[in-house]
C-alpha cells in the first residue's frame, strides 16, 4: 500500500528518485500514466494489470469507457527504476502534469501519484476544507 507525502525533485534528465518506502513494491517495474486532476498515476506492474483487466470488462459499446481507456492507456509508459531508485518521467507526461522541479509524490493506497508541488499544495488546500466538513457516508468508511 502506498501512503504518505514525499518531496523529491525532478532532475535535469526528467528523473525522480522514488521514495524509499515505495521502492520495493516498484523495483521490478512500474507503469506511469495520466491521472485525473492533472497528476501522474504510478502503478506497480501487478496493480496495473489488475486495473487493465477491469477496463477490459467495460462494454465496447460505451463511448465514455472507450474515451477513458484511450486517454488512460495512450499516455502509459512502463519503466524500471535504476539501482538508485530513479525513474524517468516521459516528456509527454511531465507536460501533461505541468511538472516543475519541485514535486509531491503521494501515496493513494493502490497507487502513488506524482504532482507538481505547487499544484498539489493548491489542490490540498482546496480539498482539506471539504474533507473536514464531510458528513455524508463515504463508502468503506464508518
Amino acid at each position: 500500500m502506498f501512503l504518505g507525502t514525499h518531496s523529491p525533485r525532478l532532475d535535469e534528465k526528467g528523473r525522480i528518485i522514488l521514495p524509499a518506502k515505495f521502492r520495493e513494491e516498484l523495483a521490478s517495474g512500474l507503469v506511469l500514466t495520466r491521472g485525473q486532476e492533472r497528476c501522474i498515476y504510478v502503478f506497480s506492474e501487478k496493480e496495473f494489470a489488475r486495473v487493465h483487466e477491469q477496463m477490459r470488462e467495460a462494454p465496447i459499446s460505451s463511448k465514455q469507457a472507450r474515451d477513458y481507456i484511450r486517454v488512460f492507456l495512450s499516455g502509459a509508459s512502463d519503466e524500471v527504476p535504476d539501482k538508485q531508485g530513479r525513474v524517468t518521467i516521459p516528456p509527454a507526461l511531465r507536460e501533461y502534469a505541468g511538472l516543475g522541479r519541485e514535486l509531491a509524490v503521494i501515496g493513494a493506497g493502490s497507487r502513488a501519484e506524482i504532482w507538481d508541488a505547487q499544484a498539489w499544495n493548491e489542490y490540498l488546500a482546496d480539498k482539506e476544507t471539504a474533507f473536514s466538513e464531510t458528513d455524508d457516508p463515504i463508502p468503506g468508511i464508518l
